[in-house]
């Protein structure tokens, strides 16, 4: 099991120059991963960002900011366009920084809801599927995986449910395109936390280990040992990652009601939580 931070956690946007200050305090927190978030397009010298992360012994993995002129089932074809544009630029980026996982809701803007009647919703979906198919087969020539995250009803109204994030998956049926959980959205969303860790089974290629409140997993109300239980049963090896945020990150801030501080620190929040979700998944 390889564990990991998202840089969100302290900036936003993640420049070059602020990924050279962060990868040093990551590695000495003793994270294996570095998550990498793709808000603006030239925020970030990817060659030299993939120096930094191998200089540090880093992993990376990438994260989708998905605005509202990113989005795959916008009736505006423009926005559907530019959202295509977007993630192959991601999937350009990740290939030249080494990384494998690209992940996020990549379907929607953050924040956009909207009542579907039934008939209209099987359109979307087969926009996505076939949006997805496209983006997928881009991947698949650079290396990468796209993991498709279900968020909570608040952020989209589109997937919340990982049983919803498996009937897209499963219909795309590419190798290149896998899922992502995040128990913040599961604990909002699930039943059963563990129930849909199963359900998703070995289509879950990424993990957000994230507390209710996105404070330092372990400090809130999420069920960690169902959580380990279903992980383990499904023989998951992927990469553990911690989300959380600051209020400078604009581009989701709004949409996840990042309105405060969650722990005395951010320091605190990442080296709480890692250490927690050490004694939780043991290699």
């Amino acid at each position: 099991m390889k564990f990991g931070v998202n840089a969100w956690v302290w900036v936003s946007p993640l420049t070059t120059d602020e990924l050279a200050a962060l990868a040093p305090k990551v590695k000495q927190m003793g994270f294996d991963i570095l998550e990498i978030p793709i808000e603006g397009t030239f925020d970030l010298d990817y060659k030299t960002g993939a120096q930094i992360l191998r200089d540090n012994g880093l992993m990376g993995t990438m994260c989708a900011a998905m605005g509202p002129d990113r989005d795959l089932i916008h009736s505006d074809g423009k926005i559907r366009e530019n959202g295509m544009i977007y993630i192959r630029h991601c999937i350009d980026a990740a290939h030249t920084m080494g990384i494998t996982n690209i992940v996020g809701p990549i379907y929607s803007a953050v924040g956009r809801v909207w009542q579907q009647p039934p008939n209209e919703r099987a359109q979307d979906l087969d926009l996505l599927v076939k949006n997805l198919g496209e983006l997928s087969a881009y991947a698949a020539d650079n290396g990468v995986v796209l993991c498709i995250e279900p968020l909570n009803r608040f952020e989209t109204s589109f997937i919340n449910l990982a049983s919803q994030a498996v009937e897209v998956i499963d219909r795309v049926n590419s190798p290149s395109c896998k899922i992502m959980l995040d128990t913040f959205h599961m604990n909002i969303e699930e039943k059963s936390l563990g129930d849909a860790i199963r359900l998703t089974g070995s289509r879950l290629a990424h993990f957000h280990a994230c507390e209710n409140d996105r404070g330092a997993p372990g400090s809130g109300n999420v069920t960690w040992q169902d959580v380990a239980k279903a992980l383990r049963d499904i023989h998951y090896d992927g990469p553990v990652v911690i989300e959380s945020f600051t209020s400078k990150v604009k581009s989701i801030a709004r949409a996840a009601a990042i309105w405060r501080s969650f722990e005395p620190s951010q320091d605190a929040l990442a080296e709480n939580g890692l250490r927690f979700l050490k004694q939780l998944l043991p290699n």
